[in-house]
């Protein structure tokens, strides 16, 4: 590759970690590009130009411009598919149907009551924001509910698209790491056996450590 791609927005960011993580897995330079969102850099003209709804991430390779942090990790699984985990989003149509649909389970069922967790319990103090008990209660119960099905998938097969790590697991570090390692939250995945051992297994690979150490350097900038 002759110019790495960039990633705009803070590791800190639960969809930009998933990015950057998707990066690592495939072996593919990348450059972080700083966006401080406490001083509306994402609301200026020139950001808004790369992304329309002034959210991160956004994504450049070369000459094109992709946000949606899902939509970032197929492009990059597709167009570096010989580099890094060569599997991460499958190799026939099939797979990655498979994984597919796991990863639409993340996004419309595990990633909405989680991302609420997560707000809640993680970040809402920090930002001295009052937390909603009842937004939480709320939540918990649908997140149990997604996990009681995660569970029997589990018991089935090692990983959620199979027996291979995929980017169907890939998709739920980084709301489940504040959801198990900053909210008092973590006994939805520890006390369910297979889901326990799936995030154990998916939390200790290589990349999403190096993901953990960036946002650690970040934190400062919170």
């Amino acid at each position: 590759m002759a110019t790495p791609v960039k990633v705009y927005g803070p590791p800190l960011s639960t969809a930009v970690s998933r990015v950057l993580v998707t990066l690592l897995e495939k072996d593919v330079p990348f450059q972080i590009i700083p966006v401080d969102m406490s001083k509306g850099e994402h609301k200026k003209p020139d950001y808004l130009k790369i992304q329309p709804f002034g959210q991160v991430p956004a994504f450049q390779d070369e000459s094109i411009s992709l946000f949606e942090s899902r939509s970032i990790c197929r492009y990059v699984c597709e167009k570096y598919a010989d580099r890094g985990d060569k599997g991460l989003y499958g190799t026939n149509p099939l797979e990655k149907a498979s994984i597919d649909q796991w990863v639409e389970a993340e996004g419309q069922s595990f990633g909405p009551s989680s991302g609420a967790l997560v707000f809640q319990l993680a970040f809402a103090p920090r930002m001295n924001i009052p937390q909603d008990q009842g937004v939480i209660k709320q939540n918990e119960e649908k997140l149990g509910k997604v996990l009681d099905i995660y569970e029997q998938r589990l018991g089935e097969s090692r990983f959620l698209a199979g027996d291979e790590f995929t980017f169907a697991d890939l998709s739920h570090l980084p709301n489940g790491d504040y959801l198990v390692n900053a909210t008092d939250k973590g006994h939805l995945f520890t006390s369910r056996e297979n889901v326990g051992r799936w995030w154990n297994e998916i939390s200790d690979r290589e990349s999403w450590k190096k993901v953990i150490e960036m946002r650690k350097k970040a934190l400062p900038a919170v």
